[in-house]
């Protein structure tokens, strides 16, 4: 069943109105018709709102509220994924898998070895379309929420952001001892924010390592191979769904 996102406002009494570039698609591409059934979210709460199609205008569609289901599909902890800018367009691609895997904020970051190197107009446009992919992901994957892609941030503004985090997870090449990081994740409980920070192609500056180290980020390995930037997140991420999820 198709899920898309209202903001709480279109929530009026058992009437829910869906508006926006989702009216063109519900009406022309997937072709519904009064009476059909549709999933909707607010964005905010982990409800669904089941709803009937009662009838279509040129920008509105009018439904009826069903039931609702507060079923929740997010992750016992809000995890916080800090990614190293990486070359061409694969920061769309971290952005779509780590929604699906569960990510709450997507933090890009301007890192000592990134490649890649935006101006301030760059870098806007360019978190307009990351939080696109996001909400796109977010509807496919029939999240509850919609993640936040945050503004491009130098390095230091990223360690201050996650100041507040309870448990900050640097994944490091040079970092061993596999039974360390199990135990680290292992004592991750429900509700914790989880912060990880992963490095971009060249991988970290020693000076960042010492940096993160100093702000309580605590390197551990995920494993003997070298992963790619845009795979790293994606194994955290999936260790933390596997080792969480009940």
């Amino acid at each position: 069943m198709s899920r898309f996102f209202i903001e709480p406002e279109q929530i009026q009494g058992d009437r829910i109105y869906i508006r926006g570039t989702d009216v063109n698609h519900i009406k022309n591409v997937l072709r519904m018709k009064p009476g059909d059934e549709l999933s909707l979210s607010d964005g905010e709460t982990e409800r669904e709102y089941r709803v009937g199609i009662l009838g279509f205008s040129e920008d509105e569609i009018e439904c009826e509220l069903r039931f609702i289901k507060e079923a929740s599909v997010e992750l016992p902890c809000q995890v916080y994924l800090f990614q190293g800018l990486p070359k061409q367009d694969k920061m769309e691609l971290v952005i779509q898998k780590a929604v699906e895997l569960g990510a709450y904020c997507i933090v890009p970051v301007a890192m000592s070895r990134c490649v890649v190197k935006l101006d301030e107009k760059k870098k806007q446009s360019k978190t307009a379309r990351w939080q696109a992919i996001c909400e796109a992901a977010a509807k496919q994957s029939k999240r509850g929420l919609i993640p936040q892609v945050m503004p491009v941030m130098d390095f230091g503004k990223a360690l201050e952001l996650a100041e507040e985090l309870d448990v900050k997870l640097l994944p490091y090449e040079l970092a061993e001892d596999m039974d360390a990081t199990r135990k680290v994740i292992g004592k991750i409980k429900p509700g914790q924010r989880v912060g990880i920070f992963i490095g971009p192609e060249g991988g970290f500056d020693p000076k960042e390592v010492e940096a993160a180290k100093k702000s309580n980020f605590i390197p551990i390995t995920l494993g003997r191979r070298i992963l790619r930037t845009e795979t790293a997140g994606m194994a955290m991420l999936s260790i933390l769904m596997y080792c969480l999820e009940k």
